[in-house]
């Protein structure tokens, strides 16, 4: 059984699922270079550590949610990283969204290491992480998801075997590509019918009706409506996201209209200062 866990990323969704990891009967030592981020777990009974290291060494599980870019490394693979420290046997979920070369980096020297390596990127919305309704994506050996059924199910609601290791990743590729175009379209929507001289709420009204309704228009557009931009997903992910999967696409051949078109909207967004906000805030670029 799974009895110490280290978790490694306390940011806009990492905070939330390792305080709902306190709930359980778990020795749980969290690491996060934000202070506050750490006290906020800590209070809650969790122990802190003073370095990735620190927060892999002598774990059953070890629970990284770190995005691509020039944290990952250090985080990762520095003197003081979750590789230095971890143990032969530990299981390593790395749900964190990268590519799919940064995951089988992880994971070619996890076997290095003989730690057990789990792709399982994390879908969901800071809401969703505090209520424990997060999706967990995974790749890897299906028995690895049975031992980590019973953490997993604190914070989040569904978890989804897909294949190997890197199919996750590539799953999410999807997801990032559907949902931050899906967002960058009712932005669009909403700006379109202002313009021509309807307000946000009716417009939102007809389209929860029918066939385009969804929670991600409901919740993004009545956002979007009210001017309440706080960060759930920062606009600046998104962006890093869609370069991702664009560069994905060109792999294997394919041109993505659509992404490309949404990638330089995101992309004047973080020009113009917005990649902190949520990345809902992508209708301020169309109101211009």
């Amino acid at each position: 059984m799974l009895k110490k866990i280290g978790f490694i990323g306390l940011g806009t969704v990492g905070r939330h699922m390792a305080a709902n990891l306190t709930k359980g009967s778990y020795e749980l030592t969290v690491f996060d270079s934000d202070q506050e981020a750490t006290k906020e777990v800590v209070a809650l009974g969790a122990l802190s550590a003073t370095s990735a290291k620190e927060a892999a060494k002598g774990r059953d599980l070890v629970i990284a949610i770190v995005p691509e870019g020039e944290e990952l490394g250090p985080l990762f693979f520095g003197a003081d990283g979750i590789m230095a420290g971890i143990s032969a046997g530990t299981i390593l979920a790395d749900m964190g969204s990268h590519s799919l070369e940064t995951t089988l980096k992880l994971h070619e020297e996890s076997s290095r290491k003989q730690v057990q390596y789990l792709d399982a990127p994390v879908w969901g919305s800071k809401e969703h992480a505090a209520n424990g309704l997060m999706t967990i994506i995974a790749g890897g050996d299906p028995s690895l998801i049975g031992k980590c059924r019973e953490p997993f199910s604190f914070f989040g609601l569904n978890t989804i075997h897909v294949g190997q290791v890197g199919d996750a990743t590539k799953m999410k590729f999807i997801v990032n590509l559907v949902q931050a175009e899906l967002v960058q379209v009712l932005a669009e929507g909403l700006v379109f019918g202002e313009k021509m001289g309807f307000n946000a709420d009716k417009i939102l009204e007809v389209l929860d009706t029918r066939g385009v309704a969804s929670p991600l228009f409901h919740s993004k557009g009545r956002a979007m409506a009210r001017g309440d931009f706080s960060r759930s997903l920062a606009l600046k992910y998104v962006h890093e996201q869609l370069h991702i999967v664009m560069n994905a696409a060109r792999l294997v051949g394919l041109h993505l209209p659509a992404a490309e078109a949404a990638f330089e909207v995101y992309e004047q967004g973080v020009k113009n200062g917005l990649g902190e906000e949520d990345f809902s805030s992508v209708i301020k670029v169309l109101r211009k």
